[in-house]
């Protein structure tokens, strides 16, 4: 059972405790892109390995979203919270004293460990430490700072690398994460949810069986399709998650209730979030470094350059959540789709070495806003006919779907890149780079028909009142 607190700390002291951490985690999702180029230089990292400095954590955190959920609800959210800082701050120490490539990929890993502790609890210990009627504000402030850290993920990271170095893009979150130790002792209550049984076995098939289909993609190009390397992962990573379907099917507690897909807005939903950040997230992992391989932008010019794509979310995502309940969530999130798709394909159109910059301004612009439309309505897509005992597992499928859509946008479409010859030099990378951005282009555009097929979803009402009693759910 939920323990409520008899006296509840200050507003902001429990905002700075849940979204401090929350924030850290968020940024480290892109924090390194435009650190990749230097990476290459100072390490020697290959193109597998730069995907991989990526992956290593955007994987580890999907893979534990939905089993930390579970485990906080036995072993205390602020328990489990806590344990997720001291290992994504740990986890950083070790990247930045890296020294070889495969020490910084398993240290990202770790950190992704960390990060699956952090994320799914963050906003479940806020509603549940702030009074009812100041918990819409909360919220809305603790939304504002997951999307604050994922647009100045790539604008930090590139000051921090150009005035410092690569590593201190990870000394930075040692002195964040010792600091907010106590904060969260102080501020959060340990609160706990239903003692269900932890589905280690779905938990381990789901994800080693993804990791087994990125790695035959990452591999694929330099080992070879059809090697026994290459087709051996493929097929033991769909053999895993076919298994993991099955195992969900048939246990009593799984981690991905399955009949949540028999609501046809829940699956088109989730369609659209997997296949939204494998389309851009593949894209930006590509243009990033074209900007500065090619064009030769520092990284902080590149990472200001993007800011109009990385940043307009932040404005466009409110207006979009405030608009959703009179236009539907259905309008918005295809528009946003087109909008994102069509901005990839005009830059896939105009990429070259000398092309100027306000030639990709106004597709940065266009996706950019696209993201923005698409965020908040495809979330409150998810929710909308989920009942409330489900909202947290539903909403933890979501962000699990999008994690693994980044992971393998960024495989794929590096497997695009160097199928076609593309290497990190100013004269090999443009050829390999546009079929890479139209692959993305043509994804987004793809789903922008298949979103059409969502329920028109114009009252977000009972979807965010569902979630808002979940989380404070006793």
């Amino acid at each position: 059972m939920t323990a409520t607190p008899t006296r509840r700390a200050p507003f902001a002291l429990v905002l700075a405790a849940t979204g401090i951490p929350m924030f850290m985690a968020n940024l480290d999702n892109l924090v390194m892109t435009n650190a990749l180029p230097v990476l290459h230089a100072e390490l020697g990292a290959n193109v597998e390995e730069l995907q991989w400095f990526v992956n290593a954590y955007t994987l580890s955190f999907a893979s534990l979203i939905l089993f930390a959920v579970a485990l906080g609800d036995r072993l205390g959210r602020r328990t489990l919270f806590l344990a997720g800082i001291v290992v994504f701050t740990i986890a950083s120490v070790l990247a930045a004293l890296s020294t070889d490539p495969a020490q910084l990929i398993v240290a990202r890993a770790i950190q992704g460990l960390g990060g699956a502790g952090i994320m799914p609890l963050s906003l479940s210990l806020l509603a549940g430490s702030v009074e009812p009627r100041r918990r819409p504000l909360a919220i809305g402030v603790w939304g504002g700072i997951a999307g604050l850290g994922v647009a100045v993920g790539p604008l930090l990271g590139g000051a921090v690398v150009e005035g410092w170095s690569w590593q201190a893009i990870f000394w930075i979150n040692v002195p964040v994460g010792l600091l907010v130790l106590p904060l969260v002792l102080l501020a959060l209550p340990n609160t706990r949810g239903a003692r269900l049984p932890l589905d280690v076995l779905g938990m381990l098939l789901a994800g080693l069986g993804v990791l087994g289909l990125v790695y035959g993609i990452v591999r694929g190009n330099d080992a070879g399709w059809g090697s026994l390397e290459v087709v051996g992962a493929l097929v033991a990573g769909a053999v895993l998650v076919a298994a993991f379907l099955v195992r969900e099917a048939r246990t009593p507690a799984p981690l991905l209730p399955l009949r949540l897909f028999r609501d046809r807005g829940f699956a088109v939903a989730n369609v659209v979030g997997f296949a939204f950040t494998f389309g851009i997230f593949g894209a930006v992992f590509i243009l990033i470094q074209f900007l500065q391989v090619v064009q030769g932008a520092s990284p902080l010019e590149a990472a200001i350059q993007t800011t109009p794509w990385t940043m307009a979310p932040m404005v466009v995502a409110p207006l979009a959540g405030l608009v959703a309940p009179r236009v539907g969530t259905r309008v918005l999130i295809v528009v946003g789709l087109a909008l994102q798709g069509g901005g990839l394909a005009w830059l896939a159109l105009v990429m070259s070495p000398d092309v100027a910059y306000l030639t990709m301004l106004p597709a940065f612009l266009a996706a950019g806003v696209g993201m923005g439309l698409v965020f908040a309505p495809s979330s409150t897509a998810v929710l909308a006919n989920v009942v409330e005992a489900d909202t947290a597992k539903a909403s933890g499928t979501n962000s699990t779907l999008r994690e693994i859509g980044v992971a393998l946008g960024i495989a794929v479409m590096t497997a695009v890149f160097t199928g076609a010859g593309g290497e990190l030099t100013p004269t090999g990378y443009v050829d390999a780079a546009i079929p890479a951005v139209a692959v993305g282009a043509a994804v987004l555009l793809g789903t922008a028909f298949v979103a059409l097929l969502l329920p028109a979803g114009r009252s977000a009402r009972r979807a965010a009142e569902q979630l808002e009693r979940e989380l404070v759910a006793p």
